[in-house]
């Protein structure tokens, strides 16, 4: 029931989530390409491949899943690597995240969520059976991930991953003292990339007060404010949005939750959260059936991953948190984020799928009677 239930929750996100970028989209295609579906066909086909994933991996066993994992960990982070050589990897807004691959772009640190999930669940999930030199080299993956994630500079992907890794292991039952030593790192690597990272640091501070410099720092979400706020209670109507209109940038993207506040207004807005809610609940349901705690572990990472996720993008558009990078799953147009998003769902759709699976008890042959055998109901003697 579960497996289905969580289904049905993903086509829906995903329906929403199109219906959304049909119409924060349209204007800026219409403007730069001259068609207005420009960013909404292409979403489509992304869509096509990661649903084709997506049905691959719901009906693949969890322990090959498993397996493929740790090698898939390890491929991206080369792939991660060679986005920082010179020459090598594509630069958009001052960060360098993406490999050319023909006329498309890769994004190896949006493709690594899932995969470091499952790896993250494994090398936690079984901690005490590993010796300490698994143990080592699997924490020493992680920070090179984290760490060349740092470097393009993406600090809210790094913060994302991390936190993931580290509730997924708070989740196995790790000692606390660890932990905390592992998150005051964390805390002190973020803040020296604030603190060298100019841009970064601007962020925080027009996050503070945006309408200090609503003309500079402060625009991208003093308009995503006034989209918010301008949706009222109902909303101005499906592609009736104002802002979309070449004020607020980045509408089908990072800041498309304005897009769709402004449009549905604050019962849309309300809506998606409860969608959220459930989803996450049906994930903690999952998690509390698993009977093998990498299976429970999968299940909680990938509720942290999207739904979190999903949490930190409307607290920027609502100017709950700092201004980040972090599209929202199943809504921001970009392929790495559709596959990346569904394949995770998979996974948990995966993992209810094998939780609810009885187990099968074989049936022993009847023994004769030993007064003798049976025939046609009537016993021999």
């Amino acid at each position: 029931m579960e497996a289905r239930l969580l289904r049905w929750l993903t086509f829906i996100w995903l329906s929403i989530g199109l219906v959304t970028l049909f119409s924060a989209s349209y204007p800026i295609a219409d403007a730069e390409y001259g068609d207005g579906l420009y960013y909404f066909k292409r979403q489509l086909l992304w869509v096509l491949i990661g649903l084709v994933a997506f049905n691959i991996l719901v009906r693949s066993p969890l322990q090959y899943l498993l397996k493929t994992a740790r090698w898939m960990v390890l491929v991206l982070l080369g792939l991660l690597i060679f986005t920082l050589v010179p020459g090598v990897g594509t630069t958009i807004n001052g960060a360098t995240r993406w490999i050319p691959v023909g006329s498309l772009v890769m994004q190896p640190s949006e493709l690594l969520k899932p995969f470091l999930v499952i790896q993250g669940a494994c090398l936690f999930g079984q901690w005490e059976r590993h010796s300490w030199l698994v143990r080592g080299w699997w924490l020493l993956v992680f920070a090179l991930i984290l760490g060349g994630i740092l470097l393009q500079p993406n600090l809210s992907t790094t913060a994302l991953c991390g936190m993931t890794l580290w509730l997924i292991a708070l989740a196995a039952g790790l000692p606390y003292f660890q932990l905390s030593g592992v998150a005051i790192a964390g805390f002190i690597s973020a803040l020296i990339s604030i603190s060298l990272q100019d841009y970064q640091r601007r962020r925080v501070m027009s996050f503070l007060n945006p309408w200090n410099d609503p003309m500079g720092d402060g625009y991208q979400l003093v308009q995503s404010l006034l989209a918010v706020g301008s949706g009222g209670t109902w909303g101005s109507g499906f592609g009736l949005s104002q802002q979309k209109l070449f004020y607020l940038p980045i509408q089908h993207t990072d800041f498309i939750f304005a897009v769709f506040a402004e449009e549905f207004g604050f019962v849309g807005s309300l809506v998606l959260l409860l969608l959220l809610m459930t989803y996450a609940t049906m994930a903690l349901v999952v998690a509390s059936k698993s009977r093998h705690p990498v299976q429970r572990l999968v299940a909680i990472g990938v509720m942290i991953l999207i739904v979190g996720q999903s949490l930190i993008n409307i607290g920027v558009a609502t100017g709950a948190l700092p201004t980040t990078g972090l599209p929202l799953p199943l809504f921001s147009y970009g392929g790495n984020s559709i596959i990346a998003s569904l394949i995770s769902m998979a996974l948990l759709i995966r993992v209810a799928r094998e939780s609810n699976e009885a187990e099968v008890v074989p049936l022993q042959k009847p023994r004769p009677s030993r007064g003798g055998t049976q025939r046609r109901g009537v016993p021999t003697r």
